[in-house]
């Protein structure tokens, strides 16, 4: 099944809604407010959803749209068809002014995710795929296939990415496990950006997430080769009751790779 036009919309929301994050950034206009889970709120986030969410339904009035900024309507479990949409993923980042940040937009069907688009606006550069088409990168007008790395290592020398902002004790476990020295912290869903186009080996993320945070990664990662498990290995699904990632998720160029 193609998801073509679905691409193409949300390529254009994503870069528009990062246009409209980028006039605030350069601003400062900041104005952080704190939702009921303590999670920061700006500008930024309220205007990117909104031309996000605009586009989308007006393109495709039938499909259900699951975005961080949304109230959630429980009529999306009865479609099918559901964008799961992360208007600032990184906000965190954002306020740091540290430039890892990303719009995050996926479709799922039936629970899986079939499409994904990431754009960070501080670089331009868009990362997205959709299920059978591949993974790509498209930055000043060139676009470029990823494919994760291939390169054989010992498990001491795998490139890792972790959480910049939400470390936790199982990750140093792991660390101190296999030795593992090449790591770096990393903002938003960069990290699997990092392994889509074979920057980086691993990526475990132990702490909860929730859906709009891994479901445009995931479809970019598993189309540039990439595993995608929650940590108990099974599959991560979406359009869900709840939308917390409670079991955690890794990101792995290869079975090998495992730890």
């Amino acid at each position: 099944m193609s998801y073509k036009n679905e691409l193409e919309v949300s390529k254009k929301a994503a870069v528009l809604a990062g246009q409209a994050i980028m006039e605030i950034y350069n601003s400062e206009d900041f104005n952080v407010e704190y939702k009921d889970d303590k999670s920061p709120l700006t500008k930024a986030d309220k205007a990117s959803n909104e031309i996000i969410v605009k586009m989308l339904s007006e393109s495709f009035p039938t499909y259900a749209i699951l975005s961080e900024e949304e109230k959630d309507n429980p009529e999306r479990l009865k479609n099918d068809l559901c964008f799961v949409v992360d208007p600032l993923d990184g906000t965190k980042e954002f306020i740091k002014r540290n430039g890892q940040f990303t719009v995050n937009i996926a479709l799922s069907y039936k629970h899986k995710s079939v499409m994904g688009v990431i754009y960070v606006p501080v670089t331009g550069e868009l990362y997205y795929a959709y299920q059978g088409f591949g993974s790509y990168l498209e930055k000043d007008g060139k676009i470029t296939r990823l494919a994760v790395s291939k390169e054989k290592k010992e498990k001491s020398d795998l490139n890792v990415v972790m959480s910049n902002s939400h470390g936790c004790p199982q990750m140093e476990e792991l660390l101190n496990k296999y030795n593992l020295k090449n790591f770096v912290k990393v903002g938003s869903s960069l990290k699997g950006c990092m392994i889509a186009k074979g920057d980086a080996d691993v990526y475990y993320r132990h702490n909860p997430t929730m859906e709009w945070d891994t479901a445009a990664m995931q479809c970019i990662v598993e189309e540039a080769g990439a595993i995608f498990m929650q940590m108990d290995d099974t599959e991560m699904l979406y359009n869900r009751v709840d939308s917390l990632n409670i079991k955690g998720f890794y990101i792995i160029n290869s079975i090998d790779n495992k730890l």
